[in-house]
This record gives structure tokens, C-alpha cells and sequence, in this order.
């Protein structure tokens, strides 16, 4: 584990003590209990210059990044002679059991969240505001806007990037695909001469599994529908309809693939079954790890989605996580916590070197561990540099949103429903939920 970690934050480690950190297993779901530990997380001071608090986690719950984290967290825990209790979760279980035990006053402390869950999770009014803790901290707007709802700072970002395309080059130059290109009409073209590969390749490893169609959003941004416009929903008009028509073209034809969603998706470019897929950056990890391929990663590039009309800027689904503290005993040094993990320039750059995660600040950016990653480089510049929120996501309802259209997209697909009135009946389903 030593490799893990530098020289100094070793020495942390090593002179952390015993009841420095204490790791909770994982909670059952629907636990009264957020923590394993015995200690009252966050009741006292320990001896140092803070308060002892709970950090909670999903990522605690991934083999990759849980040493890494685990190391961050004892180093913070030592320099403040603090205990932090760790809660971790699985991803799919995360948000709703720190939503129960927040409601349930079971829980303050410090808590990773994805930017699409701080609506769900500030509505319980809990949630301290960061921004005083955002100053001289060298944030960049984009990511302070990814923590920020209603003009509130609820979050500070750890990491920020988007969701894009992501293809395989070699698979690109077999089939005379210089570049993906940068416009629908010529996207499908090349869609067309990948799918000539045979081989079992399948030319774009699109979402088609309701669970996952939710991508389908951004072509339907693509083709000029902003899905909701102030709080009437849009979804319906030409543009999303154009937009389906054309994805289930694509299913009809082939150049996307029948049940299909993030894991599959990045099976199949593993495997070099697929040349083109869409994924956060995140991802490219576990593509790799998962390849039989030792040159797969000279091979993946990001791209710009393609645009209907020249002169549109290319969607991108902003991606990331932040952190937000949860008002309560220790609080206060949780906030700290939050700041130092987010803002650090040392603790920033290392957590990028090791899991490969875009940094919030100006001073991590601008690092060499993270401007001479090519990768990182170019999906900041064609993927990250335009990527919006999604619209649904000021409404802690989001999630049922995007299902109810997930639901008519998948209609549209297997012909049960026409593109038109799968997408009238799904913007009906979402303006009900508002």
C-alpha cells in the first residue's frame, strides 16, 4: 500500500495511530445504523484542533480507489488529531441510505455525492453552504457551478469532467475513418462504414437498456430540444422527435446494439467489439482493466458529439462529484475536510495521478501529472469544455423523470409506439411529476 502514497503522507499514515480511523463495513440497506464504529461519530473533540465527524463514501465500496481514499482520510486525521468514521455504500444503494439517515438526524458529517443528486439531498434542508470556504481556494467557475443550486454552494467539487463519446481509432482507420466526424448526416455515414467491419463489431455501443436510456437525452439537446423550458417540459416537439426517429434508425440498422447499457458498453470496447461508446472519463479505467489488449489505450480518443447544424456547440452531460457536509456535530470540521480533499494541490494531484480523475482547481490542472495526460487533455478540450447539466436535475424528482422517458424511448425502439407519440406521452409523464 506504501506505493500509494508520498513520502510525507506515508510518515501520516504510519504516525496516524490505531484509533485515528476507523473504517465502517458496509451498512445494510434500510440500516437505522449509518456506522460500525462504537464511537458517537462527530460528538467530541479528540485532542487536536477539531472535532471528530463521519465522511461518507461509495467509492469506499471500489476496490481501485478505496486505498487512496482511505490514505487521504488518515492523513487529514492525523494533522487535526481527529477520528473520522468512514460509511460506505454501494453505488446503488448510496443515495437513498445517506438520504434515510440525514432525514433521520442519524448522519452529519462530510459526504461524497454526484452532481446529480445535490437537489434530492438539499431539499431536506440540511446542508450547510460551503462558499465561504470556496475563497482563495482557486476552484474553477464550472466546477463551483456543479456544486451550486439556487445560488447556494451546497457542494465543493473533488472532480469534474462529462459524459461524451469515446472511440477506438484503429477500428476507425480499418473501416477509412480518418476522424469521427463532426456532423449528424456524416456520424451516420461512418456509422455505416464501421458496421462493413463484420467481425461481430458493432459500430456504436449506444444505451438501449431503459436503465440506461437516459443517454438518449443528449441527442435529443443534439437535435435542438432543450427538454424543459423554465418549468413547462418540452419534450414532444420536432426536435425530440427527429431525435428518436433517428436513434431507432440506427437500431433498426444495426449501428447500434439491442440491450445495452454503461457496463455492457464498456465490456464491448474492451474487448474491441465496439468503436464508439459514451462514457466519463472515469471510465477509461476500467476499460483497460478489462481488455486483452495491451495497446487499447494508445488507441482510445475522445470526441466531440456531432452536431445537426454547423456553428452548434457539441453536448455533453456534465459529470462529476462533490462534496457537501451535513450540518451537525462535527460539521465544522468536516467542512475543513471538505476543502483540503477538494482544494489541496498536493492531495488533488495525487488523487489524479492514482485514479486518473479530473481535478476542480486552476493550480491541479495546470500540474504535468495532468496536462501531459493526453487523454485527460482531450476529452477536457472536446467533451468537458461544453458540457451542461442535465435540466432535470433541479428537481429532486430527477431520476423518475428520466425513467418515464427512458420508458417511451424503449417503446419507440421495439415499435410498440411511434417516435411521436412515445415522445408526446413521455413530456406529459415528466410535466406530471413537476
Amino acid at each position: 500500500m506504501s506505493t500509494l502514497y508520498t513520502r510525507r503522507r506515508l510518515l501520516h499514515l504510519l504516525g496516524a495511530g490505531a484509533g485515528a480511523l476507523t473504517v465502517g463495513g458496509l451498512a445494510a440497506c434500510g440500516s437505522d445504523d449509518a456506522s460500525s464504529s462504537s464511537a458517537e461519530p462527530g460528538s467530541a473533540t479528540n485532542g487536536g484542533d477539531g472535532q471528530n465527524f463521519t465522511f461518507a463514501s461509495w467509492s469506499l465500496t471500489e476496490e481501485t480507489p478505496k486505498p487512496v481514499i482511505e490514505g487521504m482520510v488518515n492523513t487529514f486525521a492525523s494533522d487535526h488529531g481527529v477520528q473520522i468514521d468512514t460509511v460506505s455504500y454501494p453505488w446503488a444503494e448510496y443515495l437513498n441510505q445517506v438520504t434515510l439517515q440525514t432525514r433521520g438526524n442519524q448522519f452529519s458529517g462530510a459526504a461524497q455525492l454526484d452532481i446529480a443528486w445535490l437537489s434530492a439531498l438539499s431539499a431536506l434542508g440540511m446542508l450547510r453552504d460551503l462558499a465561504p470556504l470556496t475563497e482563495g481556494r482557486g476552484y474553477t467557475d464550472a466546477a463551483l457551478a456543479a456544486g451550486q443550486l439556487d445560488g447556494v454552494q451546497y457542494g465543493l467539487p473533488w472532480t469534474i469532467g462529462a459524459i461524451g463519446l469515446v472511440t477506438n481509432t484503429d477500428l476507425l482507420d480499418q473501416a477509412g475513418v480518418a476522424e469521427l466526424p463532426t456532423d449528424i448526416e456524416e456520424f451516420e455515414a461512418a456509422l455505416r462504414e464501421l458496421k462493413g467491419l463484420g467481425d461481430g463489431v458493432i459500430p456504436y455501443a449506444a444505451a438501449t437498456k431503459v436503465e440506461a436510456l437516459k443517454d438518449a437525452l443528449m441527442w435529443m439537446e443534439t437535435f435542438g430540444s432543450p427538454l424543459i423550458d423554465g418549468d413547462q417540459v418540452t419534450i414532444g416537439d420536432d426536435a425530440s422527435v427527429d431525435a428518436i426517429t433517428w436513434y431507432k434508425r440506427l437500431y433498426d440498422d444495426g449501428l447500434i446494439a439491442a440491450d445495452v447499457d454503461r457496463f455492457d458498453a464498456r465490456s464491448l470496447f474492451a474487448q474491441g467489439r465496439a468503436a464508439i461508446y459514451d462514457d466519463a472519463i472515469v471510465g477509461k479505467a476500467a476499460v483497460l482493466a478489462d481488455s486483452p489488449d495491451a495497446d487499447l489505450e494508445a488507441k482510445m480518443a475522445p470526441a466531440a458529439r456531432p452536431v445537426v447544424a454547423s456553428g452548434d456547440d457539441p453536448r455533453a452531460l456534465l459529470w462529476g462529484h462533490i462534496v457537501v457536509v451535513v450540518d451537525g456535530d462535527g460539521a465544522d470540521t468536516a467542512a475543513e475536510f471538505a476543502q483540503w480533499l477538494t482544494s489541496d494541490e498536493e492531495t488533488t494531484v495525487e488523487y489524479f495521478e492514482q485514479l486518473s480523475l479530473p481535478p476542480s482547481t486552476d493550480a491541479a490542472l495546470g500540474s504535468d501529472a495532468v496536462t501531459n495526460d493526453e487523454f485527460t487533455a482531450a476529452f477536457s478540450e472536446r467533451v468537458t469544455a461544453t458540457a451542461t447539466p442535465s435540466p432535470f436535475w433541479r428537481f429532486p424528482q430527477y431520476a423518475q423523470m428520466e425513467a418515464a422517458v427512458a420508458e417511451h424511448i424503449q417503446a419507440a425502439l421495439v415499435g410498440s409506439a411511434t417516435p411521436a407519440d412515445a415522445m408526446r406521452a413521455a413530456g406529459e409523464d415528466v410535466q406530471s411529476l413537476i
